[in-house]
């Protein structure tokens, strides 16, 4: 049986060679499974926000700005090339109804979604396959070894992708 590695919220690991990276609380946060499949590396990133706008950027893996391109420079750093790598995600879900439609709070997954398109767009990197939006949490188990994801949420069937 495969070791499994806990990515926490606002967070990321990085394994290499085989094991399970899994991810909870996926409600309005976006998990993305990166993978080089030549290398057999992978990395799970959990991210909050859809931009770092902190002063400092205490923590990185927190947006999904900031947390792509870190997952990125490490993954680059152990022997990966942009070329290869692939991603997944899921999450992004509306978790709440906010009576305010002037909120700039909105829908914090779907903007969420958005930036995490935008800057895969921009960083040349290939989305293979997401699993996004709905109101519903996930968690999300990624394989390195075989770059392949599971999906599960209460209430419904497991999604492999």
């Amino acid at each position: 049986m495969d070791s499994k590695l806990t990515v926490g919220i606002a967070d990321m690991k990085l394994l290499q060679g085989s094991g399970i990276l899994i991810t909870y609380a996926l409600g309005s946060c976006i998990g993305l499974c990166f993978h080089d499949p030549r290398l057999h590396l992978g990395a799970l990133l959990h991210v909050m926000l859809p931009l770092n706008m902190e002063a400092g950027r205490k923590n990185p893996l927190k947006y999904a700005d900031t947390g792509i391109r870190e997952t990125l420079r490490q993954m680059e750093a152990k022997g990966a090339s942009r070329s290869r790598i692939t991603v997944k995600i899921a999450g992004g879900a509306k978790m709440f109804e906010i009576a305010d439609k002037n909120s700039s709070l909105g829908n914090i997954g779907q903007r969420n979604i958005d930036s995490v398109h935008t800057i895969l767009r921009k960083e040349n990197i290939k989305l293979l396959a997401e699993e996004v939006g709905g109101t519903v949490a996930r968690t999300l188990l990624f394989d390195v070894a075989s770059g392949q994801g599971c999906i599960r949420s209460y209430g419904h069937k497991d999604i492999i992708f």
